[in-house]
């Protein structure tokens, strides 16, 4: 007699190995559970771990993800640290204060890295990520704003804006939509992938609350020329009287620019600059998501955006969008502060930029790609077809090394080189030269069979693409 004469009303047929149930393989996994609402009853911890687990499986690898510019491998003690904390909350300052000293520990490790006229009166703090980062810094600049012009906004005649690139991350157009500021944005031209500082700075007006400089722009991993920017905003200041601030989003280059581009001026080194932020869960090396937040002196971050709650004891001031989230990551952060120190980063980030500069010039001499960048600034480099492939596109690699397990984004670029397609290549930790030989195989190996196509494949660009950050 069959088990399962027929799909129960409202089920499925057991879709599971029977000896992932109890010890009787028969008992009691008669059905599989539902995916989309609550099984009536509890089932065994080890089951539950190996359903969601097999699904899982059908992820792409995080290792091959040449998307990310995501932290994905970190040293096991790290690990361990992290589950050590995976219950403390970052909030809960007063019940865990040696998680609290750490956070504060980063921030002024931060400041120091990032030549802050004072470190230790640097004000800065931790975030989910850059984006809640950069939100925290466009408030600031718009707090700052709104008090100077408080004559006159809110009025319809004083409409705040910030200028910036059209290669800006995603963020900073929902920080725009979110809080109800005009993004101005400076297109692409010709090969200028990133922000002009002369135009930028003819954007700028009354009601301007800042300009933000791209420290390692996501589209091409190119640095944003912030001094300047911060030069061409001195002269507006000269002419006009207009005294524009910059934030610096080193969502990747804040990490990477310390360490390898030491003579490049580009932080608080500049009296313009008066934020920066960085993702520890990118090249922070730190695993999602723990971003960063400094401001170059108190008097950058107005007092009435500092809450403080009573909580739990004590008085806690906050800035942060967020309240409860966990203090692992920032635990993780101090422990690779610690762990390798400058020379240590030094060593990690170098050897990544080793990898993209090597991996983009094998690309380069295989005659069928025409390098954008080389993977000297951010370790990233775009790469899109030579002019006389006619036959794919990059679309149809993008498609064809995922085939092999590879992530790499395909995808254009926006106003005013809607025209260009390209990959993009993030080389990171744990993307060993081992790795590069590997993927620059697969790649090569591919060509003969797109070069046989007699035209690209790809009808649809917006699905095909895997660029979505």
């Amino acid at each position: 007699m069959p088990l399962h004469p027929g799909r129960p009303a409202g089920g499925r047929p057991m879709s599971v190995n029977p000896f992932l149930g109890p010890a009787n393989p028969v008992g009691g996994m008669t059905e599989a559970p539902p995916r989309h609402r609550l099984p009536d009853g509890p089932m065994a911890p080890a089951t539950a771990y190996q359903l969601v687990h097999d699904e899982l499986m059908l992820d792409g690898n995080a290792r091959l993800n040449l998307a990310t510019f995501v932290t994905t491998w970190m040293e096991p003690e790290a690990g361990l640290l992290m589950a050590e904390c995976r219950d403390k909350n970052m909030i809960d300052k007063d019940e865990y204060p040696r998680t609290a000293e750490l956070e504060r520990r980063c921030v002024a490790m931060l400041a120091d890295l990032w030549n802050a006229p004072d470190p230790s009166g640097a004000v800065g703090c931790s975030t989910t990520g850059s984006s809640e980062a950069c939100m925290l810094a466009g408030l600031a600049l718009k707090r700052r704003w709104a008090l100077r012009n408080a004559g006159r906004y809110p009025s319809r005649e004083a409409r705040p804006n910030l200028v910036m690139g059209v290669n800006v991350q995603v963020c900073w157009d929902k920080f725009c939509t979110f809080w109800e500021v005009e993004p101005r944005q400076v297109p692409m031209e010709g090969d200028r992938f990133h922000l002009d500082p002369a135009a930028a700075a003819e954007l700028c007006d009354e009601n301007t609350i800042g300009a933000v400089g791209i420290l390692g722009s996501t589209f091409d991993g190119s640095y944003e020329p912030v001094a300047e920017l911060c030069a061409a905003l001195d002269d507006l200041q000269e002419r006009t009287g207009l005294d524009v601030p910059v934030h610096v989003d080193g969502a990747s280059g804040a990490m990477i620019a310390p360490f390898l581009d030491e003579d490049l001026v580009w932080d608080f080194r500049l009296d313009r600059v008066a934020s920066v932020n960085t993702s520890g869960h990118k090249y922070g090396l730190v695993y999602p998501g723990v971003g960063w937040v400094l401001w170059r002196d108190a008097a950058a971050l107005p007092e009435e955006l500092v809450f403080r709650v009573n909580y739990l004891g004590g008085e806690l001031p906050t800035f942060a969008l967020n309240f409860s989230r966990p203090g692992a990551q920032v635990v993780a952060q101090y422990y690779s502060f610690l762990r390798l120190g400058r020379d240590g980063y030094r060593a990690v980030q170098q050897a990544a930029r080793d990898v993209a500069t090597g991996l983009s010039a094998r690309i380069g001499a295989l005659g069928d790609f025409r390098l954008l960048t080389r993977g000297d600034e951010l370790p990233v480099f775009a790469f899109t077809t030579a002019p006389d492939v006619t036959a794919f596109d990059v679309f149809d690699v993008a498609r064809r090394l995922r085939e092999n397990g590879w992530l790499v984004p395909a995808y254009t670029f926006p106003a005013n080189r809607q025209d260009l397609a390209v990959l993009r290549v993030v080389c990171r930790n744990g993307f060993s030269e081992d790795l590069a030989d590997l993927f620059a195989e697969d790649l090569t190996r591919l060509l003969p069979e797109l070069r046989s196509q007699s035209h690209p494949l790809t009808r649809d660009r917006d699905a095909a693409t895997g660029f979505h950050h």
